[in-house]
């Protein structure tokens, strides 16, 4: 078998297998995207309130994932002499609207934990990042210096240089180019404002409580997997 294809069948078994059997579970959107549940009991989250992460899935991910579909039907619908403009507004619309409910689908899907790091991804950070704590004082303050504004906290690996990296991705379309994201973190106001107020770092500290670390492994399991495809 090939490199490429390969890689294909690395990339298409990660797309499948990208959530958990309980987030697979789908509800059709309006224009073919689907809204996915969310994979735990939002009653049971330590210090997020059930208001809080209710309303954030079928608001801000449920409207993210209904406008890709209404700006893909808008996209079809456009005539071939349709102005640059309105073809470029569009199309930055349908990116910002993709990254938006990809990115909340990985937040939802890297919540529902103990909090407790362990496995593989505790073993990386601590090499990469010269101890666990360093990672976490950084992906903190990448998370807090978000705050009262808008915009994605991201531990992502890295396809260029095999390594993971806190990046910050801003109005869902500034983010590393060839990654795969390994824990998220939303930092809109949205995201905190209703049980905190403007008062961010209380947010990470709560978010940071319920981190799912077991998706966090699986996900860097994936990624090292593509990685070492990509290598060969």
């Amino acid at each position: 078998m090939t490199r490429r294809k390969l890689l294909e069948t690395a990339l298409a078994g990660a797309a499948v297998s990208a959530f958990r059997p309980e987030l697979r579970a789908q509800v059709a959107a309006s224009g073919g995207w689907t809204i996915k549940p969310l994979p735990f009991d939002p009653k049971k989250l330590k210090g997020l309130s059930e208001k809080l992460i209710v309303s954030h899935h079928d608001n801000n991910y449920a409207g993210a994932a209904r406008r890709v579909g209404q700006i893909q039907q808008m996209l079809i619908s456009l005539p071939n002499n349709a102005p640059g403009f309105q073809l470029k507004g569009l199309k930055m619309e349908e990116l910002i609207a993709t990254n938006s409910a990809i990115l909340h689908e990985e937040y939802f899907g890297n919540l529902g934990g103990d909090g407790k790091t362990s496995g593989s991804i505790q073993q990386a950070l601590s090499l990469q990042f010269g101890g666990l704590d360093k990672w976490e004082q950084e992906f903190r303050a990448t998370s807090t210096a978000l705050g009262g504004g808008s915009g994605w906290a991201i531990l992502s690996f890295n396809f260029r240089d095999g390594k993971l990296h806190n990046y910050i991705a801003f109005d869902h379309t500034d983010n590393v180019a060839f990654g795969r994201p390994i824990l998220v973190n939303d930092m809109f106001e949205h995201d905190y404002h209703m049980d905190f107020g403007s008062n961010a770092a209380m947010y990470v500290d709560a978010f940071m409580q319920n981190v799912n670390w077991d998706e966090c492994n699986r996900r860097l399991e994936e990624a090292n997997k593509m990685y070492a495809l990509l290598r060969r």
